[in-house]
């Protein structure tokens, strides 16, 4: 057998692309590249092509785009390009088993969870959430199903009570490209052992709302930070002050007892806002008033104290 595989990779987001551009300097050889179609961007809603797509046709791949995976013309385009197999990370469309059957190794897909803990779309930003200790990186061989594919590889990753989802989704990019060469290291050399998933372990990571991001001063203090790091740095988590929405960029829990009213500010000063919540009280430290740049409180602070009095009810 080849030291190397002829490979096509599936990708759309500017995560997928460490992937790619490390498959690019590898010894294998990336035939073909799938990613979604243009979509519309920024304020003017210019079409905009992936960064899988710019990272591709700068290193002249061929690049398909496709609203669906589910034609017999990408049966035909999978064909023409005569590769081993097909790696899969945060693509974003479903690929039908038919494809997979066709490739010699099938496909496999880079997930940023300890599956099955976190099928789905937003592993990270659910671990977080949840205030889980650990995630990880598992390689799965792909089927039919929603990340339930037996797993060939897994390597854990400890959650940091300062970690959010930039700074996870940074640490899991290493930790992902080295499972990847591993495991296709194991291909070639026929020594993968699947695993089976356990079905009594399985949780889902539903894809993010922005309405998700609103703070709901009904939940403890410890759940919202919890929040503010999961949806950092999208949707970004805020309340609403006088009509205004506030983004708030960090936080912390100063207590998480106290009988008060949720939502109530209860004191101001240069280390942050403190509001009530159900439980505990909420530390309010980095936030970004509408259509201005991110700041400490502080700054928001000597400009606008008045809209942030202590007594006062946020909804």
């Amino acid at each position: 057998m080849s030291n190397y595989l002829k490979i096509i990779f599936a990708g759309t987001s500017n995560f997928s692309t460490h992937y790619l551009k490390h498959l690019l300097f590898s010894k294998h050889q990336v035939v073909g590249v799938f990613t979604k179609p243009n979509r519309p961007s920024g304020r003017g809603r210019k079409m905009t092509p992936s960064p899988v797509k710019i990272l591709a046709e700068q290193y002249h791949i061929p690049v398909f785009q496709l609203p669906t995976m589910q034609s017999e013309k990408v049966q035909e385009s999978v064909a023409k390009l005569n590769a081993d197999i097909m790696v899969v990370v945060a693509y974003g469309l479903i690929i039908p088993e038919i494809i997979l059957n066709n490739l010699r190794f099938g496909g496999i897909n880079v997930h940023t969870s300890l599956l099955p803990r976190w099928r789905g779309a937003a592993p990270i930003q659910r671990a977080l959430a949840s205030g889980d200790s650990e995630t990880g990186i598992t390689i799965i061989q792909m089927d039919n199903g929603l990340d339930t594919g037996n797993i060939l590889y897994q390597n854990a990753c400890p959650i940091t009570f300062r970690d959010t989802s930039l700074s996870l989704s940074e640490k899991l990019i290493s930790l992902g490209i080295s499972a990847l060469e591993m495991t296709l290291i194991k291909i070639i050399r026929n020594q993968l052992s699947p695993i089976k998933q356990d079905k009594d372990n399985v949780t889902y990571a539903n894809k993010i709302n922005k309405e998700e991001a609103k703070l709901n001063w009904s939940l403890s203090a410890v759940q919202l930070e919890l929040f503010i790091r999961a949806f950092n740095p999208w949707p970004i988590s805020y309340f609403i002050n006088d009509d205004k929405i506030i983004k708030v960029w960090k936080a912390s829990v100063l207590n998480e007892g106290g009988n008060h009213i949720p939502g109530k500010i209860l004191l101001t000063n240069k280390d942050g806002i403190q509001i009530a919540t159900t439980k505990g009280i909420l530390n309010i430290e980095i936030v970004q008033p509408a259509n201005k740049r991110i700041m400490h409180v502080q700054d928001l602070l000597n400009s606008q104290s008045k809209y942030f009095m202590p007594g006062k009810i946020l909804l």
